[in-house]
């Protein structure tokens, strides 16, 4: 349940920041949400191969409540989006930035 909330606030997340921008806001809201899922499935896939190897037995247990491994994927989880976020953010700004120049350099220059 805590992972349905924590998609919705990356979703709106992305989505601000591709509307501060000027991009399409689904697109990078479903970037978001990969960039959860996908941190979520390797973090889960590496800590079950990890118990495989070390304790055989364990792999059984169906336990889906909350432990400190779903606190600590979350955690991880989380600061992966803000990652990706401040990666893109700073991606945008730097192409923002390059646009005006351009155009001002324009000004004045004569076809001859």
């Amino acid at each position: 349940m805590l992972s349905i909330f924590i998609l919705i606030g990356a979703y709106r997340y992305y989505a601000q920041l591709a509307e501060r921008f000027g991009k399409t806001k689904w697109h990078f809201g479903l970037l978001a949400i990969g960039v959860y899922l996908g941190t979520q499935l390797v973090f889960g896939f590496s800590y079950g191969i990890y118990k495989g190897l070390t304790d055989p037995a364990s792999v059984n247990v169906d336990y889906t409540g909350f432990s400190l491994v779903n606190i600590i994927s979350w955690i991880i989880s989380i600061a992966a989006v803000y990652g990706v976020y401040y990666f893109l953010e700073k991606k945008f700004a730097k192409e923002h930035l390059d646009k005006p120049s351009l155009e001002i350099e324009k000004i004045g220059d004569k076809d001859l």
